[in-house]
């Protein structure tokens, strides 16, 4: 049987791994629910299908990729399929669900891992904690990946520093944990290699850092002065900015390099960002 990924909402992350899986001679299907991006999606080496109309290539999927954020009604692909996925889905050897890291909750700057208890404080992870829950009670083979800040072409920092528009935020004590694209591809692709149902995986870099020194670096690899300096408390942001500060984490990805075998390509945004800036100056 060929090898078949069907993505709920192929989007960023989906179309990197769309890019390495489709010379292995996979058949990739992948959802969208506009059909101007139909075109887009093609580019990839994906068959675009128009949400929710997947039934065909849901039945024929070995592989499914879950991908698009809840809604108030939970998971899209389980308000609409839930009630019989397997039966729907019989060929399934593989089921990955993107998650994020918010389902942790606040710890102060400390560590995490994927054993510590899920305590998220914002609606959106309070939102993937059910949706995880909710997949994990399907029967299916299904694999969480938390997903730390997703950054890479296209989704770096350079446009608005550039542009005098970026903001070095100061909140005291306030960490995030970054992944590269690429490394989001790279580790799904392993775990499809490696199977093992139930478990989950934090999906982050080795540095989890300051944002204003993620800012402060690429600055300094443009060879121009830090974008200015804003205390959080005087910074006017909007509530979804607003709640990534409300959580402050250091996340540990031992456990995708123990149990996966995965050797990050860009270990820490330093190496990402020159990676990113090489590819600019390349094009």
């Amino acid at each position: 049987m060929t090898n078949t990924l069907l993505t709920i909402g192929q989007g960023y992350s989906a179309n990197t791994l769309a890019r390495r899986l489709a010379p292995q001679g996979w058949r990739l299907y992948g959802t969208t629910r506009n059909p101007e991006r139909m075109d887009e999606i093609r580019t990839q080496g994906v068959t675009p299908l128009l949400w929710p109309d997947i039934e065909p290539a849901l039945a024929e999927a070995t592989h499914l990729l879950a991908a698009a954020a809840p809604t108030d009604a939970g998971d899209p692909f389980l308000a609409e399929f839930g009630s019989n996925p397997a039966e729907l889905s019989p060929n399934l050897t593989w089921v990955g669900y993107l998650s994020t890291t918010g389902v942790y909750g606040d710890h102060g700057g400390a560590w995490v891992d994927e054993n510590t208890p899920l305590t998220p404080s914002t609606k959106r992870g309070k939102a993937r904690k059910a949706a995880e829950e909710a997949w994990m009670a399907t029967g299916l083979p299904v694999h969480i990946f938390r997903l730390a800040g997703i950054y890479g072409p296209g989704r770096g920092p350079f446009t608005k520093v550039r542009a005098g528009t970026a903001r070095r935020i100061i909140k005291q004590g306030q960490v995030f944990s970054r992944i590269h694209v690429d490394d989001i591809a790279q580790v799904l692709e392993a775990s499809i290699a490696r199977p093992n149902p139930g478990a989950a995986y934090n999906l982050c870099d080795d540095d989890p850092a300051p944002p204003q020194d993620v800012l402060e670096h690429a600055a300094a690899l443009l060879g121009v002065a830090p974008p200015p300096a804003v205390p959080f408390e005087q910074a006017d942001l909007s509530p979804m900015a607003r709640s990534f500060y409300a959580e402050s984490k250091r996340v540990s990805n031992a456990r995708i390099k123990a149990e996966l075998g995965v050797k990050l390509i860009h270990p820490d945004y330093r190496s990402g960002l020159a990676a990113l800036l090489a590819a600019e100056d390349s094009a």
